[in-house]
């Protein structure tokens, strides 16, 4: 891969992916994968009949990586590496998904007042017929919350689109004790694990 084609492709809508792509300097082209449109998504992200959570990530996140490389291969595209990742906040064994309205936000954000809570943050990617995969573990302990400023966080619509209903990046910055693990993992890209997985393609982050 000569010097001028080191750079990937991000299997990801996320934002928050991007801004921490760039933050170490790594060049890329973005994939959208279809996510809840009437032709259904790409990648089929419901959870399989007594998967732990650990497996859900880490499969979710290497169907979403071969797909994109797929796709990639389909449109006779440049075949840069796919890079796709998966966050998934888990209370007591369960997995928390996004909530689906603003309601559902609160109930989620009760939920956690109080609580350590796991987030588990899988990284793939593949290119040609190898896929390789990393994972992040992290614990998160919120303070409690009172009802109030749950209401008022979830009015932000910061939480509306988030695993977990919450960003620690953002105002719910302020809900968060203590953490043990990856900050960028629990924003939804463990930087560390990333930069390890591109360096097998030439990639030095940074």
């Amino acid at each position: 891969m000569a010097k001028s084609d080191k750079r990937i492709y991000l299997a990801s809508r996320s934002p928050r992916r991007r801004e921490l792509l760039k933050q170490i300097g790594v060049t890329f082209e973005l994939l959208l994968l279809r996510e809840h449109l009437p032709r259904g998504a790409d990648v089929d992200e419901r959870q399989l009949a007594g998967e732990a959570p650990i497996s859900y990530v880490t499969r979710i996140t290497r169907a979403k990586a071969e797909f994109g490389w797929r796709h990639v291969m389909l449109r006779r595209a440049l075949a840069y590496p796919v890079l796709a990742a998966d966050t998934a906040v888990v209370l007591n064994g369960e997995i928390i998904g996004k909530p689906v309205d603003a309601q559902h936000a609160q109930e989620i954000l009760r939920r956690l007042s109080g609580t350590t809570h796991q987030v588990l943050t899988a990284v793939a990617i593949a290119h040609k017929d190898h896929v390789e995969t990393a994972l992040s573990a992290s614990t998160v302990e919120f303070r409690d919350l009172g009802d109030d400023e749950i209401r008022r966080y979830v009015a932000s619509g910061e939480p509306l689109d988030k695993a977990g209903a919450y960003a620690i990046q953002g105002r719910a910055a302020v809900f968060v004790r203590a953490l043990n693990g990856s900050y960028s993992g629990v924003m939804g890209l463990p930087l560390f694990e990333t930069a390890q997985l591109l360096r097998d393609y030439e990639i030095t982050p940074v």
